[in-house]
């Protein structure tokens, strides 16, 4: 008699222990602050605001959120700096288990642009599936599964537009999960662009992963490459460093000060441009984040 089959990943988070190991954590775009509060009525709020240190340009949004966990009920709206008004309603486990409704809408005033998305999302033991309707886009409807069995994953995505009447767009992956380790291998944009990466948990205080990328479409020949790693220095803790085949080196150290107040803070060196009198353009970069979680 075979084992009960974990609820896979969904097809957006299939590589996402390689993803986050590479993408997070690396806060050399700008300086960014964050302040999350909580109420005793279930109300959660979310103040967060970034500076570009290219464009100079400050960014930020205003989010609340109420979350009724148990009769599955989610409500989210956010405001941003650019007059953008988002509003998510998500329903969980309401008509059957493991069925999740999401109705997520923005609006844009000033130009008098529009969307809605409405999601279905179905996750049991051995699948997780989702259906995505874009109502004013095409309208354009898209389906991705996640098929799981004794930690391999086989996951395909594609999107229909109503109205064309036609397939837009179809995408597909293979992986497999290990306590450990993991391995991804996606074929994306209509399988013109393949990707394959991997993570491994060294030890407890070590993580390492990379990703490779070969574009059929890209002008440039060639796989586009990436390795990092992360060392927990302490509980509180702990630095993470990727180099990129084009030979930019990333740095990233967050500490935690105190419970629900984090720091962090990112550096990006182009190697290749180090002895460069008057680099053309912005050759290294620096940057921290502030988060506050109240």
């Amino acid at each position: 008699m075979s084992l009960p089959q974990p609820v896979p990943p969904s097809w957006k988070d299939l590589g996402k222990s390689s993803n986050d190991l590479l993408s997070k954590d690396y806060p050399f775009f700008g300086t960014s602050l964050e302040v999350k509060t909580r109420t005793p009525s279930k109300v959660a709020f979310k103040v967060a605001g970034q500076r570009d240190s290219k464009t100079l340009g400050i960014a930020g949004d205003l989010e609340a959120k109420y979350a009724d966990g148990k009769n599955g009920v989610v409500f989210t709206n956010t405001w941003t700096t650019a007059n953008i008004l988002k509003s998510q309603i998500e329903l969980e486990n309401h008509i059957a288990k493991g069925l999740k409704l999401d109705l997520t809408t923005t609006l844009l005033p000033d130009k008098g642009s529009k969307s809605a998305l409405f999601n279905v999302i179905y996750k049991q033991s051995g699948v997780h599936t989702r259906g995505v309707l874009d109502v004013f886009k095409g309208p354009t409807f898209t389906a991705d599964t996640v098929f799981g069995r004794d930690g391999f994953l086989f996951g395909a995505e594609a999107a229909y537009n109503v109205t064309e009447g036609k397939i837009t767009r179809y995408a597909t992956a293979v992986g497999f999960n290990a306590p450990e380790y993991a391995v991804t291998v996606h074929g994306l944009n209509n399988l013109n662009t393949f990707s394959a990466s991997y993570y491994h948990r060294v030890s407890p205080d070590v993580e390492a992963g990379a990703k490779a990328i070969y574009d059929t479409k890209s002008t440039t020949s060639g796989v586009a490459l990436e390795v990092g790693a992360k060392a927990f220095l302490d509980s509180a803790a702990f630095v993470k460093a990727k180099i990129n085949n084009a030979g930019v080196l990333a740095l990233g150290y967050t500490q935690t000060l105190r419970p629900g107040v984090k720091a962090s803070f990112g550096l990006a060196l182009d190697t290749q441009r180090l002895n460069d009198v008057a680099p053309s353009g912005p050759a290294h970069k620096v940057g921290a984040s502030l988060t506050f979680d109240a």
